[in-house]
């Protein structure tokens, strides 16, 4: 399976981290966020893997050029970001006619990648995509789900003050290349995943709960959580 790696954000609820590095540099115990999903995805078995590039690309090549995986990974740059779908649709050739993982892969994250490809693989009938979810600290940040006796997403409240709950969205995916068709004809470039993507497969999305470790590296607080609470994780 090959996977598209999003690593093209601003950060920008992340300065200063990100005066001078991308988000998907910034380190948690001396190692940078990419690597942690390098490492993770290569040893179970998914690559060749795409990054999509923007902000300080050039260092974020710099950092694959010297990992020990370089030769499972591929850069994509972006002049003007696409949003997740946009960039899904433009990189559409890089993937063979099978189902493909999608990562945002600014976010701190450790999970049986396996059993993510096994939960896919024996979803219910119907269902296009198995999405990751988490239990979140601060349902009001993330994308909030609910799901119905299968297991599937039956509603989604995209960061709402007051949602039902505290399963997120973990944004880590694994798709079927129907999804493409679907993006096609939305004739457009700048897609965004949460809003024009998610709620159109909404019934036909599977989750795989993560129990493992996922943290939304999205604020400074989160950021210094992750680094606490990681240290007995990594």
């Amino acid at each position: 399976m090959k996977a598209l790696l999003l690593a093209a954000g601003l950060g920008t609820r992340l300065q200063p981290l990100t005066s001078d590095i991308p988000k998907c540099l910034v380190e948690i115990h001396g190692k940078p966020l990419l690597d942690y999903w390098i490492t993770m995805l290569c040893e179970g078995g998914v690559h060749p893997l795409l990054v999509n590039l923007h902000y300080h690309a050039d260092k974020v090549i710099i950092f694959i050029n010297n990992s020990k995986y370089r030769k499972f990974v591929s850069t994509a740059y972006e002049e003007s970001l696409l949003g997740t779908g946009g960039t899904l649709l433009r990189n559409r050739n890089f993937f063979n006619d099978e189902p493909l993982m999608l990562v945002h892969a600014d976010n701190l994250s450790m999970f049986d990648v396996r059993a993510f490809i096994n939960s896919h693989m024996n979803r219910p009938s119907g269902c296009e995509i198995t999405m990751m979810t988490f239990k979140t600290p601060t349902p009001h940040s993330c994308g909030i789900i609910e799901t119905d006796e299968r297991g599937c997403i039956r509603a989604f409240h995209e960061k709402v003050a007051n949602p039902p709950g505290n399963l997120a969205n973990g944004a880590v995916y694994i798709l079927e290349t129907s999804i493409f068709n679907y993006l096609e004809n939305l004739n457009k470039e700048y897609i965004d995943f949460s809003t024009e993507v998610i709620p159109y497969y909404k019934g036909r999305i599977y989750t795989f709960h993560n129990d493992v470790y996922h943290r939304d590296i999205g604020t400074i607080e989160s950021y210094e959580m992750a680094c606490k609470e990681f240290i007995s994780n990594g």
